[in-house]
């Protein structure tokens, strides 16, 4: 699969309408695709081991979208067949006093991944230029410093070792709505319910909005920014795997070699009596 279909590159005004949420590829079903992501799965598996043991680069995942995307599920699908010793996945809610009290940024910084791991953010720092941009307690001047410091933030992480990948889930409305109705008909997802979600999707325009500048302020060829059609949620999870590993086999990833000759063990080996 080329990856780079998905990459935003285009930050020209409403690009996000000429997205199909409901892309599937060259699949025709979900089972033309089932085979496919249980390889993945093992590749992935595979690289992460790799990472894990040569402790020279880490990967970050970021994972935003609206409402009912399918953030949980994503991580919860791609991530599933790997060493969990080597994963850290955090989900950014709203900031506590504590973290109120510090920049923007603070609390994210210190769920970075190490070297070695794998970090998935559900939600991230871009929360903090899109819920206030959307209910009018940021300012222009304010949300573009913000702007400015993320990217800075990433070119950072990226120059230290940490390759981010940024996954927008893309959802059309319609399929939200059917999403959030799943959810009250169904009892074992009533936790899942939010009676904001429902408050947030009268500011459904204003949040694709604030997305493009997002993409068009923070998208950059270090750090970019990929679409996830997320109305299928077989696509959406294959496509985000596809994404992963494939970024995870760009780099130069080995298990580590011995600093010395091998030793011989022989001598140590007592004879059977």
């Amino acid at each position: 699969m080329n990856i780079k279909r998905y990459m935003i590159k285009d930050t020209s005004e409403n690009i996000l309408s000429k997205l199909d949420p409901s892309e599937r590829g060259d699949f025709h079903s979900k089972e033309e695709a089932a085979a496919k992501m249980e390889k993945l799965k093992e590749r992935l598996a595979e690289l992460q081991d790799i990472l894990f043991a040569q402790k020279k680069h880490s990967l970050l995942v970021i994972l935003q979208g609206m409402d009912s995307s399918g953030k949980d599920g994503t991580v919860k699908h791609i991530f599933s067949g790997i060493n969990p010793q080597g994963f850290i996945v955090t989900s950014f809610k709203k900031p506590s006093l504590e973290e109120e009290a510090h920049d923007f940024l603070w609390r994210v910084h210190m769920k970075t991944p190490p070297k070695g791991y794998i970090a998935a953010f559900n939600r991230s720092h871009y929360e903090d230029v899109l819920v206030p941009r959307v209910h009018g307690s940021l300012k222009k001047d304010d949300m573009k410093r913000r702007f400015r410091y993320i990217r800075q933030f990433e070119e950072m992480l990226v120059e230290e070792g940490t390759t981010v990948i940024k996954l927008f889930l893309h959802i059309s409305k319609e399929k939200q709505l059917e999403k959030i109705q799943e959810r009250l008909q169904d009892p074992t997802k009533h936790w899942k319910f939010d009676a904001s979600d429902l408050q947030e999707r009268e500011y459904w325009d204003d949040y694709q909005k604030a997305y493009e500048d997002v993409f068009r302020e923070t998208g950059t060829e270090q750090a970019p920014w990929y679409w996830i059609p997320a109305n299928h949620r077989w696509y959406r999870n294959y496509l985000a795997l596809s994404i992963v590993v494939k970024t995870l086999e760009g780099l130069d990833l080995s298990y580590p070699k011995l600093n010395s000759p091998t030793p011989d063990i022989s001598e140590l080996i007592s004879p059977r009596h």
